[in-house]
């Protein structure tokens, strides 16, 4: 199994929600989050002062699949949420050792 963490723009969610249904996934989780990287964040003028906003707004989507599933993944999320500028986002795959539904008490792939 694999936990897969997909950083992307805020307009995109749709987008990538709608295209990782297709891929008949069982559930997905989303957290609105702010960060930085190479998009240096911009200035705001707020009555009349201006200050910087480094840590711009952005959504992580967490999946956890079957290994075979990784590649569909994410070459759906690339093909859906690539807009070839700056702060397009991240894709972070990690390896889950265990999983277990609360419910039933079943465990591994079973449970997800």
């Amino acid at each position: 199994m694999k936990k897969i963490e997909i950083i992307i723009r805020p307009g995109m969610l749709e987008l990538v929600r709608d295209a990782l249904n297709k891929l008949d996934l069982k559930g997905m989780n989303y957290t609105d989050i702010r960060g930085y990287g190479r998009q240096h964040g911009h200035t705001e003028v707020y009555r009349g002062a201006t200050y910087q906003v480094d840590f711009l707004p952005k959504v992580k989507i967490e999946l956890v699949i079957n290994d075979e599933q990784v590649e569909q993944v994410i070459n759906t999320v690339v093909a859906t949420a690539r807009t070839g500028k700056v702060g397009d986002g991240k894709i972070f795959v990690s390896e889950v050792l265990d999983a277990i539904r609360i419910r039933t008490g079943e465990r591994g792939t079973n449970a997800i």
